[in-house]
């Protein structure tokens, strides 16, 4: 089912495609802190509980809560000795819940004293833990029986103690150690069972953080590889699929309703023409014959022809550009991958030195595609796209204020971000209201439309405002959206030179969009 260390997404999914083992799935978040707080998968038709951290959404404790529900072994040897009923449950010995100390023991042989933890809600009762490494058993015992001096294998071994009423799983060779950093300790195990037990001479290696350097260079650090570096209008499909595999999917994009956004103003203060040119990022054409002046002069008319010809050579280009563009959805990095045209680099950070770079849209041929965009996701509880994809964490190395030189990452609010990238980037703009203007958030419903919501799909830059913004499709948790969570899937949109952020109401950043 899932080993510590295993990610929240690989470990989601697992247990989802076996519906008939597991028929119910709880999950428990802190609704204002996905993020900072421990996210809990209970299963209660299974008696099992499993803890991930918060920030990265690994697996850190594995409990047994109810061992009537489950079957454990260790060795080929039962845990818990039961038989299986015709009402396919399970009664054990004695009638007790889990294994009693002597069946422990017989198990696991002698190990060092455990832990006597007293009971909050009941104080004549505690908890003794009987440790081993990585693993704990605890018992129920009288406060007044217990005490340091105690022969607690004596103890245990008495009639009047029950058995084990739960046990514990975790990385660490005592429980008292293992917990002062259960959940911020670096898992030994990958994030995914593909990778521990398969290799990576099979399987690609996982991606630990993504650092976001600005113009467009993404750098991917790997957990036992050197660093991937991406680099938006240059690096290759050949390319990602060589260092990151294959896709798990492409989604092809067709969707540009929202293209009526495209005349917007840039933050670097230019502005393009309102009307959609024949070769525009969005695929759109503009061949109506009214729009181009003639004359009747048959000079002009010569010239004219030689006009139309282009406009249907770039009408032909654009279509066939806008049939190849797709997104590429890595699920279990966590991130998806424009593939489209070379643009133009994104403008560097004001407290950064630009980069020396040959223009993408001259130096390579006019139909070559190259990744142009990055979405990382946050894969954040409570989102609607919670679970389609593994959260992939983030650093901004490129935006150092005067105040504060760390990067900003995925686990800060956006309000701590957006204080920074305001303070940044308050140079570029030409006025305040056009600061106010390119900053103001774009509404976002997940749960309205046609298009996938397999990715955010941006089709311009943020300086176009192309957004397109689509009902899901049902992804590995299974959810889709109805008339019934109208209000479910409402996000915001903020945009800054080169990043797009998604952000849910209680200000967690869920997405983040790099051109």
């Amino acid at each position: 089912m899932a080993a510590l260390g295993a990610s929240l997404h690989d470990t989601l999914t697992r247990i989802k495609a076996e519906g008939r083992l597991y028929p119910k799935i709880d999950t428990v978040f802190h609704p204002a802190r996905p993020i900072d707080s421990p996210v809990i998968i209970n299963l209660p038709c299974n008696g099992i509980r499993l803890r991930f951290d918060g920030p990265d959404q690994r697996l850190r404790l594995i409990e047994v809560v109810d061992f009537r529900k489950t079957r454990l072994s260790h060795k080929n040897n039962e845990i818990v000795r039961a038989q299986e009923t015709e009402a396919d449950t399970f009664t054990h010995s004695a009638g007790a819940t889990g294994p009693s100390f002597r069946h422990v023991y017989k198990l696991f042989g002698p190990t060092y004293p455990g832990e006597f933890i007293p009971s909050a809600e009941r104080p004549t009762m505690g908890t003794y833990a009987y440790l081993y490494p990585g693993i704990a058993f605890n018992f129920l015992l009288p406060a007044s029986s217990w005490s340091p001096n105690v022969d607690m294998v004596s103890l245990l071994s008495s009639a009047t103690t029950s058995a084990a009423t739960s046990m514990a799983i975790f990385d660490g060779s005592s429980w008292a150690n293992a917990r002062a950093d259960l959940f911020t300790r670096r898992p030994l195990n990958p994030r995914s069972l593909a990778l521990a037990f398969k290799g990576k001479e099979s399987e690609p290696d996982e991606i630990e953080v993504a650092r976001i350097h600005g113009e467009g260079r993404i750098e991917l650090v790997r957990r036992s590889s050197p660093p991937f570096w991406i680099t938006l209008s240059e690096t290759t499909p050949q390319d990602l699929v060589t260092e990151l595999g294959p896709p798990d999917s492409i989604y092809r994009k067709n969707d540009r309703r929202l293209s009526i956004h495209q005349a917007r103003n840039l933050s670097g203060g230019t502005h393009r023409n309102s009307g959609i040119s024949a070769h525009s990022q969005d695929g759109s054409t503009d061949t109506d014959p009214s729009s181009h002046d003639t004359s009747d002069d048959a000079d002009d008319y010569g010239e004219e022809e030689d006009e139309e010809e282009e406009i249907t050579a770039a009408t032909l280009n654009a279509k066939e550009i806008a049939s190849a563009e797709c997104f590429y959805n890595y699920f279990h990095h966590g991130f998806d991958i424009l593939i489209s045209q070379a643009t133009h680099p994104s403008p560097p950070s004001p407290k950064t030195t630009r980069l020396t770079r040959s223009d993408p849209l001259t130096s390579l041929p006019t139909i070559h595609l190259t990744a142009t965009k990055v979405i990382l996701h946050g894969n954040v509880p409570g989102s609607y796209s919670f679970n389609r994809h593994r959260r992939s964490r983030w650093t901004l190395d490129h935006v150092p204020s005067s105040a504060q030189t760390s990067p900003l990452t995925s686990e800060m609010g956006f309000r701590d971000i957006s204080a920074r990238l305001k303070d940044v980037f308050k140079s570029t703009y030409a006025s305040p209201e056009e600061e106010a203007n390119v900053q103001r958030g774009m509404v976002v419903n997940r749960g309205w439309g046609d298009s996938p919501g397999s990715s955010c799909e941006l089709l311009g830059g943020w300086e176009e405002g192309v957004i397109v913004n689509g009902k899901a499709k049902p992804g590995a948790n299974g959810d889709t959206g109805s008339g019934s969570e109208a209000g479910v899937g409402n996000t915001e949109l903020f945009g800054y030179p080169g990043m797009v952020f998604e952000v849910l109401k209680n200000g967690t950043v869920c997405a983040l969009t790099v051109y």
